[in-house]
């Protein structure tokens, strides 16, 4: 998660608590209680400070000043003016914001914020303060004429808040999720599909019995390459077929299926996927790969076969690595195959 999309949120979960402020105090000036609307300007200042802090990204700091003055603050409301109101619901909305803000802190690399036992301290002191409250009742006894109003509006907030922060954190989770599932199943250098995604791709064709052509591609004497120019050219090689691959045989699935070894999943008919693959091999013989400032010209030998229903897939596998290696002994830059079955 990256830091500016980490600031946006807390600028706008900021703005949202700077201006429940101000309702909040038109509301104790309307109940006539003086010491909590001569309170709220502390607590207005609060908020202005955490804007400064985010802008400054100083984010951990900000998160701590925001969970102890909403800790100090449901206690203070709630000693002040009872439970009844629902000051002391706001506890139950950071609550689960520390663990997440945890899980931030890890992805970010910064400061682990102690999740659990801030959260630990926050439940003591809503125990304590609420339990006070109830057995000594409100500092401040006002009509109940607001109170069902504003306990309603103070649960709406507090539950529409945590609505909404389950909503992201499910997204992030999904995110998360699908950024590791990708990571699993890419290859970084050369940003194909792996050996381990493609092992699965074929066992859904062989469940499924599908048509296929397979092609198995070897860049021919590639081991020359990393020796005379180095593997980081080797790298680039890689990565320039890859590319190649991708543009020159749409519709396929394509993975990098060993050191310098591409697997080729072409779900045309055979002679159309014939062509592709014999259009790919002519064209990568006749094109170069530069890299500081040397071209480096290499081949590639390709094993293909058509899966036949009822065959599986180790038996298709063995079947084009057994023409791959028909090909690297016979002369290379070729392709093996049979005739149109």
């Amino acid at each position: 998660m990256e830091l500016s999309h980490l600031k946006k949120i807390a600028w706008i979960v900021n703005i949202a608590i700077f201006l429940m402020v101000f309702g909040h105090m038109i509301f104790f000036w309307y109940i006539d209680v003086p010491f909590l609307v001569a309170f709220s300007i502390p607590d207005a200042c609060v908020y202005i400070i955490g804007f400064v802090l985010i802008h400054y990204d100083k984010l951990n700091i900000y998160v701590w000043l925001v969970y102890c003055w909403i800790t100090l603050y449901t206690c203070v409301t709630t000693i002040c003016i009872g439970i009844g109101y629902g000051f002391h619901l706001y506890c139950f909305s950071i609550v689960p914001i520390i663990f997440v803000t945890e899980y931030i802190a890890y992805k970010q690399k910064r400061r682990s914020m102690k999740a659990l036992p801030v959260s630990l301290i926050i439940t003591a002191f809503y125990i304590i303060y609420t339990s006070y409250g109830s057995g000594h009742g409100p500092v401040f006894e006002r009509s109940g004429k607001q109170t069902a109003f504003f306990w309603s509006l103070n649960a709406l907030v507090v539950f529409s808040f945590l609505i909404a922060f389950i909503s992201y954190l499910i997204r992030l989770i999904i995110h998360s999720e699908d950024e590791l599932k990708r990571a699993a199943q890419i290859d970084q250098l050369t940003k194909l599909y792996n050996r381990h995604y493609m092992f699965d791709r074929l066992t859904e064709i062989t469940n499924a019995d599908k048509q296929c052509i397979l092609a198995i591609a070897d860049i021919d004497d590639f081991k020359g390459v990393n020796d005379v120019h180095g593997h980081n050219a080797g790298d680039e090689v890689l990565k320039c077929l890859s590319e190649r691959l991708v543009r020159e045989c749409p519709n396929c699935d394509i993975s990098r299926w060993g050191g310098e070894e591409f697997l080729i999943i072409s779900y045309a008919p055979y002679n159309e996927a014939i062509a592709m693959l014999e259009e790919l091999r002519k064209n990568i013989e006749a094109s170069t790969v530069r890299f500081a400032g040397k071209e480096i010209r290499v081949t590639i030998t390709v094993g293909i076969v058509s899966r036949n229903p009822g065959q599986d897939t180790n038996e298709l596998i063995e079947k084009a690595d057994n023409r791959l290696y028909y090909g690297k002994n016979n002369g290379k830059n070729c392709i093996v195959c049979d005739p149109e079955p």
